[in-house]
């Protein structure tokens, strides 16, 4: 098993990045982790091509990786750099052939990708978005309605900015723009719950209120035009110190689930496969990435919201072991689901996705 080997120091809390075998990673009896891509600055959202190809976005290196399996072993061969010099390129989908991506001020589309990985074509300018760098990496997906569904975040800890805080959806061509949801701060991750195809969002929750609030909440919006708080209130009952006294609490729709404050829960999906066992199956693992401004770190780690209906029944820990008393040694951002059922996990911090699988 390869060791995760970062000799950088850390600018916050933890001091030193440590080297660790995933032996440390703790998974229920029965699943297994191992580094299915390796040597991916900066790994972010995945999207799998219909032709097998994995495509990786970033947000800092500016670039999007492309990996293939080729001779069908389950570990991909050494990422490619398909695309360089884009900006904050974190947001990417997959539809009908062609690669969209979402960078900071636009989303684009690169036709016939796969057939091109050698040398990509030029995108097409599908959409235009706004600049503003603060919560400026965008989360982009087809939903089950074929319209494609990308992030706003506020451009800032704390205001009230027209136009921003939103997911909004459009026509697979950039048209017909509307915003789904509102009053949402910063959401990295969203999928499409099984059966309902009823949309579920991460969002982070503001910063500077202390170590234990506001939440970091995972929302349900079951219709378009939902508002969830953002700058007035904070995890359905939480006043803004700041924005509180505009709007009251009982306006807006509260979290399906309160997650810990500043834990920076980012990808979400449901368990689409059948490798894991049956009462996973339609349920949603969350990707907390880890706080940056907790006296105590919380997060780092991939959790697991059981969920009957449109209720969450509960939520625990699935993969943990990334933070230690000694420091950091993962971060994961997003989660995709593979055709053979295992779970992709990408890694920001030590640059690499890993592979979760099932063999009792």
């Amino acid at each position: 098993m390869r060791l995760i080997a970062v000799g950088l120091p850390m600018l916050f809390w933890c001091g030193w990045i440590q080297a660790a075998d995933l032996s440390d990673i703790r998974l229920p009896a029965g699943f297994r982790i191992e580094i299915a891509v390796d040597d991916v600055t900066n790994a972010r959202s995945m999207a799998l091509g219909d032709q097998g190809t994995l495509f990786i976005g970033t947000r800092r290196s500016g670039r999007v990786y492309a990996v293939t399996d080729r001779d069908g072993d389950g570990r991909f061969d050494p990422p490619r750099v398909l695309l360089d010099g884009l900006r904050m390129p974190n947001g990417i989908a997959f539809r009908q052939g062609a690669l969209y991506v979402a960078e900071n001020h636009r989303i684009v589309r690169y036709d016939r990708i796969e057939q091109q990985l050698e040398r990509p074509p030029e995108p097409s300018v599908l959409a235009r978005l706004p600049t503003e760098t603060h919560h400026g990496w965008r989360y982009l997906a087809f939903g089950p309605d074929e319209r494609l569904y990308v992030a706003i975040g506020a451009p800032c800890n704390i205001c009230d900015e027209p136009g921003f805080g939103t997911i909004v959806r459009m026509q697979a061509d950039g048209s017909e723009r509307e915003v789904m949801a509102a009053g949402v701060r910063n959401s990295v991750g969203f999928d499409w719950q099984p059966g309902s195809a009823v949309l579920w969002f991460s969002d982070n929750g503001r910063d500077w209120l202390g170590d234990d609030l506001p939440p970091d909440e995972l929302n349900r919006a079951p219709e378009s035009g939902m508002h969830f708080g953002y700058p007035y209130c904070h995890g359905g009952e939480i006043p803004d110190p700041l924005y509180g006294r505009e709007r009251p609490c009982d306006q807006f729709t509260p979290p399906a689930l309160k997650l810990g404050a500043h834990v920076a829960a980012l990808g979400v999906r449901f368990y689409t496969g059948e490798q894991f066992p049956a009462d996973y199956q339609g349920q949603l693992f969350i990707a907390e990435h880890g706080s940056w401004n907790r006296t105590v770190p919380d997060g780092y780690r991939i959790g697991l919201a059981r969920i009957e209906g449109d209720q969450v029944t509960s939520y625990t820990p699935f993969a943990e072991g990334w933070l230690s008393p000694d420091g950091v040694t993962g971060r994961p951002v997003d989660l995709l689901v593979m055709p053979d059922g295992s779970l992709l996990v990408s890694d920001d911090h030590a640059g690499v996705v890993y592979r979760i699988s099932y063999n009792p």
